[in-house]
């Protein structure tokens, strides 16, 4: 939104004060834009903004955004909302609709806004965008001979063998092929989810039923599991992203499983896989390839008393130039498809062409605006059920058919009758 925009939409008088709640900060470079964001509003429309701190874990944000929502706080007025959050705070949350135009509205990603509406009210309007990309050491892979990254999880398979053969009897002794998160947590719902998809396995719940417990998901895990010890170290099942990056940033491992987040950190001046770095889409399975949908919007509480002056807050955080200079600053992917034409844009982020392909062609959507408040419920009882597969507690085939169960219980949803259950 443009500093006449920011006048013409303000009818309260100067001085207002806004409040904003954002996930926490990545690291400094995050803090310092955002920072910078703001004061530029802020200069703009004469309205202050200040950013309260918020809980590390995304299970503690989320409760702690439910909290103050639920009390009807009339602080904070802004709150940064996951792109699984819709569903569970949108009672709690202004419908957009009857603040930004219809124009703005519609030059982001479609999906996009179709995840954050709820019920016809849009809830959150579009900040930033993410998906699980596959990171590789185009080095190591010149190295050894390989022309490309791999296209399978197969070809992931033996490729990493090699190189970590290799490079370990080059002496480097804890050297991994793969890394990824493996910890019971979000992360692992995500690359769960990846490798499901990626074979057909679907996204738990398809068409109103639970449709987990099937073989296509049973023989994704499998494959997971025979990585952990293998390609994938022993500890990669308490992994989460900033572990898995921290083995790669330091030069241990050949591939990598991550958000875009992390290559905005290791494409940063200093980094050591600066000038190594390859980005992919994830490997694919029978179905093709797989990446989980990620990223962040901007709602407004409905007990805000200053609605109007968030609205012109989050128009102008989500709006298209804000977006270019975020892009052009941060490497973070818009949400907004017209930038991803942008030549200056593009000349900064070479990886955005891969990005705008994953987004187009590979996404994989988790079911949380279908199941709404119960989501946090459905993503634990799948995330343990498959940490309990990685760990070697139990087989994908058993851990799928009590899941199914689980699922069915915590969402009310009837159990698809497949293969896998019809046969066992």
């Amino acid at each position: 939104m443009t500093a006449q925009g920011c006048r013409e939409s303000s009818k309260s008088p100067a001085g207002v004060t806004l409040t904003l709640i954002h996930q926490s900060w990545v690291d400094r470079d995050s803090q310092r834009l955002l920072n910078e964001e703001l004061q530029q509003f802020t200069n703009r429309s004469g309205i202050r903004v200040e950013v309260l701190p918020a809980p590390e874990t995304a299970v503690e944000q989320l409760a702690t955004w439910r909290k103050l929502l639920e009390s009807e706080a009339s602080v904070p007025d802004v709150y940064a909302i996951d792109v699984i959050w819709p569903g569970i705070l949108a009672n709690e949350l202004l419908d957009l609709k009857s603040y930004v135009p219809a124009q703005e509205i519609a030059v982001h990603f479609p999906e996009l806004i179709a995840n954050n509406t709820v019920a016809g009210r849009l809830v959150a309007l579009p900040y930033n965008t993410s998906a699980g990309l596959l990171y590789y050491r185009v080095d190591l892979l010149r190295q050894y001979g390989y022309r490309a990254p791999p296209q399978t999880w197969e070809e992931l398979g033996a490729m990493a063998a090699r190189i970590q053969s290799g490079e370990r009897a080059k002496g480097h002794a804890e050297f991994w092929g793969y890394v990824w998160q493996g910890a019971a947590s979000e992360a692992l719902a995500c690359n769960a989810l990846e490798w499901q998809v990626s074979e057909g396995g679907g996204v738990l719940i398809e068409n109103g039923t639970v449709t987990v417990d099937n073989p296509r998901a049973v023989r994704a895990w499998e494959r997971a599991r025979r990585w952990v010890g293998s390609i994938s170290p022993p500890g990669v099942t308490a992994y989460k992203e900033w572990d898995a990056f921290n083995i790669w940033q330091a030069g241990q491992a050949a591939f990598m499983r991550n958000w875009t987040n992390a290559y905005v950190a290791a494409v940063a001046p200093g980094s050591p896989s600066r000038g190594s770095l390859g980005i992919a889409p994830l490997p694919g399975g029978r179905a093709g390839s797989a990446a989980t949908l990620g990223g962040n919007g901007y709602g407004i509480s409905r007990h805000s008393r200053h609605p109007h002056e968030a609205a012109m807050l989050v128009r102008f955080l989500c709006g298209r130039d804000e977006q270019r200079r975020r892009s052009l600053n941060s490497n973070q992917p818009p949400t907004i498809p017209d930038l991803y034409k942008d030549p200056a844009v593009l000349a900064a982020n070479p990886y955005f062409s891969t990005f705008l392909e994953i987004h187009r062609k590979h996404l994989a959507l988790r079911p949380s605006t279908t199941t709404g408040k119960l989501y946090p419920d459905v993503s634990r009882a799948y995330y343990e059920a498959v940490h309990t597969v990685l760990t070697g507690k139990v087989t994908a085939a058993e851990a799928a058919s009590a899941l199914q169960v689980k699922l069915g219980q915590i969402t009310g949803l009837k159990a698809a009758v497949t293969r896998a259950s019809a046969h066992r």
